[in-house]
């Protein structure tokens, strides 16, 4: 097999400077419930980012997709699906990720832990220690596809005045 040759000039595009991202507060319809409240940081692709605005640091996506999460205490994101798995690392802190179809079932990550949540199984997680933290979530797929929301979770967000357009971004709902 005959190795790929990249220069430093190919790869200066294919590098994240943590210091140099730039979060959104408001990446996905459940961003403006108090509860749900976070940043966003799209390392490696877009993923299922719901801010159509928000680029990646890295933007070619070649069979995943790479998002930092950073949350005070008690705050993370709601009940959701995607079409591929989704693995959440934690990078600081103290996690909660909670899944099933109403949510019941719930386990504990610690640093460095990590879980493989299986495509389609609903699932959210939230900050559960003391202080702001870190979370990193992998989407598999170049294309991660569409979040698939909770019904109560796209009810509580419209009464915010947050929706969805027919593509899957974040519109303002004016009615």
């Amino acid at each position: 097999m005959e190795t790929a040759k990249k220069g430093k000039p190919d790869m200066s595009t294919r590098v994240a400077r943590f210091q140099a991202l730039k979060p959104s507060l408001q990446a996905f319809v459940d961003t403006r419930l108090p509860e749900h409240r976070r940043e966003i940081f799209n390392v490696i692709g877009r993923g299922v980012t719901e801010d159509a605005s928000l680029q990646p640091a890295i933007a070619e996506a070649e069979g995943f997709n790479v998002t930092y999460i950073k949350a005070e205490p008690g705050k993370g994101a709601a009940l959701h699906a995607h079409a591929t798995v989704e693995v959440f690392i934690a990078m600081s802190g103290q996690w909660a990720v909670y899944y099933g179809d109403e949510g019941r079932e719930e386990m504990a990550l610690g640093p460095w832990d990590v879980v493989s949540v299986p495509a389609g199984v609903m699932r959210g997680f939230r900050n559960s220690g003391k202080q702001d933290a870190y979370l990193m979530a992998i989407l598999g797929g170049t294309d991660a596809g569409h979040v698939t929301w909770s019904p109560d979770v796209l009810r509580k967000a419209r009464g915010t005045g947050l929706d969805r357009d027919a593509k899957g971004n974040l519109v303002e709902d004016r009615y």
